[in-house]
């Protein structure tokens, strides 16, 4: 085996491993608590609600074991398997060559990782969460947004595929630059896009009414710098019985959005904290700052994928001697995550300090027992547990444990 293909095998296995072992700490740590109700919680959340929290946790941990082995296995298989070049020799012998080959076999690609994940989101939508109460998603309405992402996909995805594969023989060494600012283009392009033309494809959004609660959503988006330009309610029942609220878009095409599902569930009070939040990151300037960090990152993925390019032995050590353009950005878009996983409790950390500095913001713009109380609330409703393991936490979580969010809030606004 070649070095480099023994250093991806090694650290795709290292990374498997680590997983699925903290997904067996979550598990362990949320079944010892199953049965008793933490004390702060115990006058808001009965035992059975505790019980069913917890395992729809260990229901979802091992849905998310056997989607981290399909996926190495998947992984493996286009890649050290001969899947890439395989698919590269078919589109070769149909006759396809150059530009018209490279999307083609990007294509097939994309199409054999959502065919191939396809039982699984099968699995979590018609088996979890309709076991556990939360789906709604009807089995045509499921197939119909499969299509639609798929064709959206390939109407959006493909012509920047095609760009990406064209521009490292046309554009000359400073081809990468060029690739980046495609790819930043289209990013921001489908943030402004989202909200207008894609999102209504798969939702309906109506105003919401005219009343106490839009005077105090406005109000509050202005006191924090947001001026909206809707504020919109979609049928997020359509499809589940989670609640969750958003703000999208730049400039001209923001939106503040509220799942009608969640509007059903919390008082106007509540529902302004969790805006408050919500708008707390963006007065905090995270989600530019995301979109600074996300675009920083791809420049040097795109240099080190020039380098990459230069570099004889990269595809043949991934199981794709003689390949091109098309082939080097598969390869690269597939292994890149197998070799920045060990970034992930860095990039979790900034996500939860930024979920604490938008508590705090809230708190200060709203009520804050309001903020506290739909933490608790959210939790409960939405069947997650209130019981995590610490190691699992710091790894992979986006969002502070619920007790150490409201133990933030409540000493300095009691």
């Amino acid at each position: 085996m070649r070095p480099f293909s023994a250093l991806f095998v090694s650290l795709l296995a290292a990374g498997l491993l680590l997983r699925l072992w903290l997904l067996r700490r979550q598990v362990r740590a949320v079944r010892a608590h199953r049965g008793q109700v933490p004390e702060p919680f115990a006058a808001a959340v009965t035992a059975e609600q505790h019980a069913r929290a917890a395992d729809y946790t260990v229901a979802h941990a091992r849905h998310g074991a056997l989607r981290l082995i399909a996926g190495a296995a998947v992984l493996l298989w286009l890649t050290l398997g001969g899947g890439i070049a395989a698919i590269d020799a078919a589109a070769a012998q149909a006759g396809l060559d150059g530009l018209a080959q490279g999307v083609a076999v990007i294509a097939a690609v994309a199409l054999v990782l959502l065919l191939t994940s396809l039982p699984l989101d099968l699995w979590a939508t018609f088996g979890i969460e309709a076991r556990f109460g939360f789906n709604r998603t009807t089995p045509s309405l499921f197939a119909l947004d499969w299509l639609r992402s798929l064709a959206i996909g390939a109407v959006l995805l493909l012509p920047l595929a095609a760009l990406l594969v064209w521009l490292p023989a046309r554009a000359g060494a400073a081809w990468w630059i060029w690739a980046w600012a495609a790819w930043a283009g289209f990013s921001l392009l489908a943030g402004f896009a989202w909200p207008r033309l894609i999102a209504p494809l798969f939702n309906r959004f109506r105003e919401l009414e005219d009343g106490e609660l839009r005077a105090g959503v406005e109000a509050l988006a202005r006191r924090c710098g947001f001026e909206p330009r809707g504020v919109q309610v979609m049928d997020g029942s359509r499809r589940s019985s989670h609640g969750n609220a958003y703000f999208t878009g730049f400039g001209r095409s923001k939106r503040i959005v509220f799942f009608d599902t969640l509007l059903a569930s919390l008082a106007p009070a509540e529902v302004l904290a969790v805006l408050a939040h919500e708008l707390g990151h963006f007065r905090l300037r995270h989600v530019a700052w995301r979109i600074v960090r996300s675009l920083a990152a791809a420049l040097a993925g795109f240099a080190l994928l020039a380098w990459l390019a230069r570099e004889p032995w990269f595809q043949p050590a991934l199981g794709v001697p003689g390949g091109g353009p098309h082939t080097l950005l598969l390869l690269f878009a597939l292994v890149a995550p197998t070799f920045l996983w060990p970034l992930g409790p860095l990039g979790a950390w900034l996500s939860r300090r930024n979920e604490y500095a938008a508590d705090r913001y809230a708190a200060r713009q709203a009520d804050a027992a309001a903020l506290s109380w739909v933490l608790v609330k959210l939790h409960r409703d939405n069947a997650a547990t209130l019981t995590p393991d610490p190691v699992y936490t710091a790894f992979h979580a986006t969002h502070p444990p619920v007790l150490a969010r409201i133990g933030r809030l409540t000493p300095r606004h009691a």
